[in-house]
């Protein structure tokens, strides 16, 4: 019987692995990614492009048409009980591209989707999930049901676990997760943007008594709002209670009718206990899911596809095996550290009485009115680090 053979099967479909199969293909490496949705990416989600992946982009040609529809954030403005502590420039956070791009996460998908079909047609299988692996020393037989039911089965020199944060492939190498959950709760919606025409690019963070009031701009003149829930907000969140608590903490007019999505989510950290075994890696949220406060995650999961590309496109051609040490201590020490800002960033944002916010907004002036503070802090959100 003939099996059916492939250089790399990425298993998940979702921004990451489209990109690590992009990068694959385009150095030349036969590419399989299986993906469990048949539908085509929707929804806004994760918005954030941080400079570093831009940088990736370029290697794919994806970054020329992301950055056509996205809104460029050139910098941070941070408020408390209706004034302005200072503001965050990013003109020195990147020589390249000195600004953060928003763009709705569907809209993200579908370029890189784009740049994958141009460079390996047929190399995305919608509505294909694996079910077993079954590692060898040099190779791995992958084993699933594609659409309808069928049967599916794959022989790759590299299985790579790209499914997010309940990655079945993780599961099926046993691999475990240490981390936490952590208390508090997150409303977040889409509205039209009712800022001024000044303020329209700008990322506005308010750190009031109540809790962090987050916003980003997005295309065709909307706006990100992320507040941390009230205690007596509800459990599914509905477009007025959203622009009200807006309105309640800022000052902002926001019109509920306008909004195009609404949800709520809880934050938690967990990272897997290794990164890969034998031929088989994990990359993304599937070996590392941290807070979205900041926007960090799914750009650390596209640097883990660009550090591990190279990595596999050399295996493939010498017969190497893998995972490979250094690339897991370097990328879960990225994890770390992109928690550890996150978790910084919920602290700045909780709710505080009395002194504490004083004490808050003190800290935030301090270092926003420094030149040295607010590039540091520039480069930290950006990602210069990673």
């Amino acid at each position: 019987m003939t099996v059916a053979r492939t250089g790399v099967l990425v298993v998940g479909g979702g921004p990451v692995g489209v990109f690590l199969s992009a990068l694959l293909a385009h150095a030349g490496v036969d590419v399989q990614v299986w993906e469990r949705r048949d539908a085509a990416p929707s929804g806004s989600r994760a918005i954030g492009i941080h400079p570093p992946s831009l940088d990736a982009f370029a290697a794919i040609e994806a970054a020329v048409p992301l950055l056509a529809e996205a809104v460029l954030v050139r910098r941070g403005v941070a408020t408390s009980r209706g004034r302005t502590l200072g503001t965050l420039s990013f003109a020195g956070a990147s020589d390249t591209h000195p600004y953060v791009a928003t763009l709705d996460q569907h809209r993200t998908e579908s370029v890189l989707r784009g740049r994958l079909a141009a460079l390996a047609p047929g190399a995305l299988l919608p509505g294909t999930q694996v079910t077993a692996l079954h590692r060898h020393r040099d190779h791995v037989d992958a084993v699933g049901t594609g659409p309808e039911g069928t049967p599916a089965t794959v022989r790759a020199s590299f299985v790579i676990g790209a499914d997010g944060a309940r990655s079945t492939v993780r599961d099926l190498l046993g691999i475990g997760t240490t981390g936490r959950e952590y208390p508090g709760r997150y409303l977040m919606g889409d509205f039209a943007d009712p800022e001024p025409s000044a303020a329209r690019s700008d990322a506005l963070v308010d750190v009031g008594p109540a809790g962090v009031v987050e916003s980003f701009p997005l295309p065709g003149g909307r706006r990100r709002f992320v507040t941390l829930a009230g205690r007596g907000d509800p459990a599914t969140p509905d477009a007025a209670g959203v622009a009200d608590t807006v309105q309640r903490r800022t000052g902002a007019t926001v019109d509920a009718s306008t909004s195009t999505m609404t949800s709520a989510f809880r934050i938690r950290r967990r990272q897997a206990v290794r990164v890969g075994v034998g031929r088989v890696v994990l990359v993304g949220d599937a070996a590392h899911e941290i807070s979205p406060i900041g926007g960090q995650g799914m750009n650390l999961g596209w640097l883990d596809a660009a550090e591990l590309a190279p990595l596999l496109v050399e295996a493939v051609r010498t017969g190497a095996a893998g995972p490979w040490p250094a690339y897991a201590a370097r990328r879960q020490a990225a994890a770390r550290r992109a928690a550890w800002q996150a978790e910084a960033n919920m602290a700045l944002g909780a709710r505080a009485v009395g002194p504490a916010v004083l004490g808050r907004e003190l800290l935030l002036r301090a270092v926003l009115g420094l030149p040295a503070g607010g590039g540091l802090l520039a480069r930290q959100y950006a990602m210069r680090w990673a």
